[in-house]
């Protein structure tokens, strides 16, 4: 549903066509009803109008909604092909609004699970429809008012999980790890995630507007998800059928109460769901420790975590042990050494700050 919402909003973003032919006719307080699709399912519900067949353009979906009737408008929004139409959809279907446009409206985009936009030409409002989905456009100083503020809360949630993901990477270091600390960088990491799909829908809907709003979120989560992934494929128990992204995909689709909770998060990495087992020691496998060297290819560090099975014996491990490794060499195998160490001593100093 969220995935559909994004979709239709970026249809009627500011700056496309299709927004600047709704403005027109909100300033001009005509209200309007428009069917966007010219399926055979949505001309058995046209009745009376006209054909058009013109091009489209804001200026003629302007001239053409100072009539009463439906407009209907292509599916890839480039003619209108009807005008002043009066759509007759199945009455029996449930609507939830009161006007008589709007109750069309909404029947048309349940029964053809088209988008259509219905404009109140007494409140000013926009309101547009897609199967059951209804959404209210709002004003694009409000939506900018709410992106910032969204931007502010990303900042704050950020900098939590820069915190607890360093911490986690000091503990992996000294092999001192809990599932506690584990649990607590996935869900912080999904707290920063849902954050971004609040912001990535006032984008959505500010269309042209919305591009420094883009550049400052983009800044902000810049190898968010991926390191979380690594932190999964760290931690999961061998032998889950779970990939890390299935994992992060099903706690994306929980509850804000079920996120709070860390013993769930444990279980979803498949250890049993206790309160007590977050006071469980364990060990990284190594994927996101390692990805933090320059020019480390994955297949390296794949065949790396296969041959020592924990990140605290490819710390123990000897030049001459890592350069046994697939891939590796002696060169590549000082080169290791060297970037875990800087990475430690770079821990030790953000500890610190």
């Amino acid at each position: 549903m969220e995935d559909r919402l994004l979709k239709v909003l970026r249809t009627v973003a500011p700056g496309t066509a299709l927004r600047d032919g709704l403005e027109n006719i909100l300033r001009a307080k005509t209200g309007g009803l428009l069917v966007i699709g010219d399926g055979p399912e949505i001309m058995e519900l046209a009745e009376g109008g006209f054909a058009v067949n013109a091009p489209f353009t804001p200026a003629n979906l302007y001239e053409l909604a100072k009539m009463d009737g439906a407009i209907i408008i292509g599916k890839d929004i480039k003619n209108i092909i009807a005008a002043n139409t009066q759509l007759i959809p199945n009455l029996s279907i449930p609507s939830s609004e009161t006007g008589i446009r709007h109750r069309t409206a909404e029947r048309v985009a349940k029964q053809t699970d088209s988008l259509v936009i219905s404009i109140s030409q007494r409140r000013g409002v926009i309101t547009i429809y897609k199967g059951s989905l209804k959404y209210v456009l709002k004003d694009l100083s409000v939506i900018l008012t709410k992106a910032n503020q969204a931007l502010q809360t990303l900042e704050k949630y950020r900098s939590v999980l820069d915190r607890v993901m360093a911490n986690l990477g000091i503990l992996e270091f000294e092999d001192a790890v809990t599932l506690f600390d584990v649990t607590k960088v996935i869900q912080r990491t999904e707290m920063v995630l849902r954050v971004v799909k609040e912001i990535e829908r006032y984008i959505s809907e500010l269309g042209t507007e919305g591009r420094l709003i883009i550049m400052q979120m983009e800044e902000l989560v810049a190898n968010v998800d991926h390191e979380a992934l690594l932190v999964v494929h760290d931690y999961s128990t061998p032998g889950l059928e779970k990939t890390p992204e299935n994992i992060m995909a099903m706690l994306s689709s929980w509850p804000a109460e079920d996120l709070l909770d860390l013993s769930l998060i444990a279980r979803a990495l498949g250890y049993p769901g206790s309160a007590s087992i977050l006071d469980q020691g364990v060990t990284s496998r190594g994927y996101r420790v390692l990805q933090k060297i320059p020019r480390l290819p994955m297949q390296v560090v794949e065949n790396m975590v296969q041959e020592f099975t924990a990140f605290r014996k490819i710390l123990s491990a000897t030049i001459e042990e890592l350069d046994a490794v697939e891939g590796i060499g002696e060169v590549r195998a000082r080169s290791i050494k060297e970037g875990l160490q800087r990475y430690r001593e770079q821990l030790a100093q953000e500890r610190h700050v």
